[in-house]
């Protein structure tokens, strides 16, 4: 398989994650025997489409160094920006110049990323035009509330989709979205944001309710409950 049939999967790595409230970067904790990060890259290399991994981390990392990650693919290693879509944009752009058509984008903090997620949202990915993306249903009932912290409303859910990753696309698409908006924009807050300002509708593929991202102190405990049965896919 040529670079121009595969997919580059590009892992923003290089926020600090402070609602972990953890003495280093939440991607650097540990589950089990690895980091989150371990655990995420590992699992963006469970698609045999995969041709590498170009992970974004900040300029003054001094954990990734330390990582034993042993893969058949390249992990590559790129400096972030102070915002996730620039750090992403770090990672799309070395990943066109390793001449890569496609990317698949994922949160580093998302170690529990199913083998049949993945191939899903690639096949789907490099099918539509517009690329696609894991998300799911918004099942629980939303509240938009003040900022001193009163429910104020209860928003409608129908329609409404949590977004996840990974999330494919088009390297040529992307750029054009990203030089159409810019980086700065405050609402880019995942890379079908930026399709989606194009014009363009990405395809939203079912994902799992186990592909949770570590946010919050006590995810890592539910994550290592949940990936013993995920690796044994």
């Amino acid at each position: 398989m040529t670079k121009q049939q595969s997919v580059a999967a590009v892992i923003p790595a290089a926020g600090i994650g402070q609602r972990m409230q953890a003495a280093i970067p939440k991607q650097y904790l540990h589950i089990g025997d690895a980091t989150v990060l371990e655990h995420s890259i590992r699992a963006m290399a469970r698609d045999p489409r995969i041709g590498a991994v170009f992970v974004a981390t900040a300029s003054d990392d001094r954990w990734f160094a330390q990582l034993e990650i042993d893969l058949t693919i390249p992990v590559v290693r790129v400096e972030g920006g102070a915002t996730r879509a620039q750090s992403v944009a770090a990672g799309v752009t070395a990943a066109q110049r390793a001449g890569y058509r496609y990317v698949a984008v994922h949160d580093a903090a998302r170690p529990c990323l199913a083998r049949s997620e993945l191939a899903a949202v690639i096949e789907h990915g490099l099918e539509h035009s517009a690329g696609a993306l894991l998300a799911l249903p918004v099942a629980d009932t939303i509240k938009r509330g003040s900022a001193s912290g009163y429910a104020l409303e209860t928003v409608p859910r129908d329609g409404l989709w949590q977004a996840l990753t990974p999330q494919v696309f088009s390297i040529s698409v992307l750029l054009d979205a990203w030089r159409m908006i810019g980086l700065d924009d405050p609402l880019l807050t995942d890379e079908a944001s930026a399709i989606e300002a194009l014009g363009l509708q990405p395809r939203l593929v079912m994902g799992r309710r186990t592909n949770i991202k570590i946010t919050q102190p006590g995810d890592e405990v539910i994550a290592a409950a949940l990936l013993p049965e995920i690796l044994q896919e």
